[in-house]
């Protein structure tokens, strides 16, 4: 399965685990709770899943690389207890709590979270020392005489052994008792994913047209060599922080994360051409509705993996403002509950007071979302800003002191209103400018049909098309409906002349 199948299947299995029956006692008893067991390559995301599947949940996350341990630090060290047997005394040995468990008991005393997810990375490249300890964990929830608490779920993540050298195969006994998942690569997954986290537009179109090197491992002569999903993705990250510092990212540069020498020069060797199809065709004239004819003329005639590297560069924009409008939505909403909360508060208390109440709760939110191992980026960003905004509001109500609190709030936060309009506005004339070149470009050809269902596969572009409304959008879209019905009687048709044909043939 994909990974993101893998990340259903282990919302899916929180669910049936952590359900309950009239009586309140779980409907799947903890001793027929399987782990679940990913197994899959390195790089592909199964760390990330972990994270948005109890960010969603609503439950917490402790996550361990185990090869980072030692058996003294998952199983505790030993101390001497003395116990009576009958009517004799003997010493016994016991053993200190498992750091790994300990974390999953200050996680819940940090959160109040009583259910979560225990994330075990690298589970079958433990140490030999170690390996009958995680085997008993996994078949019987304990390191040494100390269980995992009730409502979590372990996980476990581990690399077939063409991946990884040092892997140590699971027995039979220990496979019968754990929930194996096994995970594929597969682009058209990630790619959703890395629009919707707004990986660098580059990598994205280079993959795009470049699919077969999403992901390789392969064995040369000096080694193994690899390009992996989670490289692409960190040097995304890089690519656009050097571009924000004025820095260069030249070959050896990618070639320090995309570790496969062919790809990485390729890549470079793109990454040019991606800057230099900016500087050529100014996207954001096209944007702006300011274009020159000689630019469309010159798409026109370009070859198609330039074409394909344009519209690259228009959606990755309209990613960008699409994206920037709905986090402005998502802050206008958020902003508008705290002030109903204000509002409610405020009848017998000082309202700079309140604000202030209104901020620490939902720092404390935060900090906890954090503790539990599930806050994402965005939710962070989100968070902070509404932070932002209500301590701005405080402030301005401390410094100027009006008449009247409530209206004064609801002023400052029409600005925040406005804004979103604007960019709303901003934004959607970027859509019309963007579809008004490329019909100028290429009509109704195969690259309008492309950009209207990456548009549609957008996270943040079908949002904004959804919440604003692009009349450009709706009619092409509607044509590839009408021509996907026609196509479809058409092979209806066909099937069915087909059989006729084959019966009169028989009979």
């Amino acid at each position: 399965m994909n990974i993101k199948q893998a990340k259903q299947e282990i919302l899916n299995t929180l669910k049936a685990y952590l359900a309950r029956d009239g009586l309140g006692n779980y409907l799947i008893p903890s001793v027929r709770q399987r782990p679940v067991l990913l197994m899959g390559p390195p790089g592909i995301g199964k760390t990330q899943i972990m994270e948005q599947a109890a960010a969603e949940a609503g439950v917490g996350l402790v996550a361990y690389t185990i090869t980072h341990h030692t058996r003294q630090s998952a199983v505790g060290l030993p101390f001497i207890e003395k116990r009576i047997y009958g009517s004799e005394e003997f010493s016994v040995t016991e053993y200190t709590m498992s750091e790994i468990l300990a974390s999953v008991y200050r996680l819940m005393e940090r959160t109040g979270l009583r259910e979560g997810i225990l994330f075990l990375d690298e589970i079958n490249c433990v140490s030999e020392t170690l390996a009958p300890m995680m085997l008993q964990f996994l078949q019987c929830k304990t390191f040494g005489n100390q269980r995992l608490p009730e409502g979590w779920l372990i996980a476990a993540a581990g690399n077939p052994p063409e991946y990884n050298r040092s892997v140590r195969e699971f027995d039979v006994v220990t496979l019968d008792r754990v929930k194996r998942m096994d995970i594929t690569a597969d682009f058209a997954v990630w790619k959703e994913y890395a629009v919707r986290k707004g990986v660098h537009g580059a990598v994205v179109s280079y993959l795009d047209i470049k699919k077969d090197n999403f992901y390789r491992v392969e064995t040369a002569v000096d080694g193994l060599q690899f390009a992996t999903a989670r490289g692409w993705e960190d040097l995304g990250e890089l690519i656009r922080a050097y571009e924000d510092l004025g820095l260069r990212v030249d070959r050896e540069v990618v070639g320090q994360y995309i570790q496969m020498p062919r790809i990485a020069k390729d890549f470079a060797n793109y990454l040019e051409l991606y800057y230099k199809y900016q500087r050529t065709y100014h996207v954001e004239d096209i944007l702006r509705g300011t274009w020159q004819r000689i630019t469309m003329l010159e798409l026109r005639e370009a070859p198609f993996d330039e074409k394909l590297s344009v519209l690259g560069l228009i959606l990755s924009r309209l990613h960008e403002s699409a994206r920037d409008t709905r986090l402005q939505d998502a802050l206008v909403t958020a902003l508008h509950a705290a002030l109903l909360e204000f509002k409610e508060k405020i009848q017998d208390a000082d309202p700079a007071a309140v604000l202030a109440q209104l901020v620490f709760q939902r720092q404390e939110k935060l900090k906890q979302a954090r503790e539990a191992g599930r806050l994402e980026r965005e939710a962070r960003d989100l968070g902070q800003r509404e932070i932002n905004a209500l301590e701005g509001y405080g402030s301005r109500l401390r410094r100027e002191n009006p008449a009247d609190a409530m209206e004064a709030v609801r002023g400052w936060f029409r600005e925040e209103v406005e804004k979103r309009k604007s960019l709303g506005t901003e934004t959607g004339g970027m859509f019309d400018n963007a579809f008004r070149f490329l019909e100028e470009a290429f009509g109704d050809s195969q690259e309008m049909v492309m950009f209207v269902t990456e548009i549609t596969a957008g996270y943040d572009t079908s949002w904004f098309v959804e919440n604003f409304g692009c009349s450009a959008y709706f009619r092409h879209n509607r044509e590839l409906l009408f021509d996907d019905v026609r196509r479809r009687i058409r092979e209806e048709i066909t099937a069915v002349q087909a059989e006729k044909t084959e019966e009169e043939d028989n009979g």
